[in-house]
């Protein structure tokens, strides 16, 4: 049985949330669809189940799918687990993924707006798809890719 649904988010969550909120507001044009969230209190710690649980952060709208399109929210919860280090390969969410119309420029942008470049461009057997990964400046993991030109 498939149960009717729609995509509605994704969850970052970032060390300093508002500076992650300015990063892809100025690269990627993400738009903040406030209000700004403030989240505490017994029923957000049972849900998350963390003992006094503060989560702080603001919903991004992601570009290409207009005013009810999906939104990635930035988070910040008060009380962080340590990072580990990125890796492609590592179990859970893997990556956010971008269309973009040049892969090189794109990886440019992020890199001078303060992410970091992952691996090198990428062209798939083919030439169907030039790629690569990129970080933002907390190290989550951003796909970049570029579809060949029909």
């Amino acid at each position: 049985m498939t149960i009717s649904a729609k995509y509605a988010h994704t969850n970052l969550i970032a060390e300093d949330w508002r500076s992650l909120v300015r990063f892809y507001q100025q690269v990627f044009g993400c738009v903040p669809v406030p209000p700004e969230r403030d989240f505490q209190g017994e029923k957000l710690d049972a849900a998350v189940r963390i003992a006094g649980a503060h989560l702080r952060g603001m919903h991004m709208r992601l570009p290409g799918y207009g005013d009810s399109g999906p939104t990635i929210e930035i988070f910040n919860y008060n009380s962080l687990e340590n990072r580990n280090e990125t890796a492609a390969n590592r179990p859970g969410y893997g990556h956010v993924a971008f269309m973009v119309e040049d892969v090189a420029e794109a990886q440019k942008t992020i890199i001078q707006a303060g992410g970091h470049e992952f691996g090198p461009i990428t062209t798939l057997p083919g030439g169907t798809t030039t790629w690569c990964y990129v970080t933002d400046p907390e190290g989550n993991l951003i796909e970049l890719l570029q579809p060949a030109a029909k």
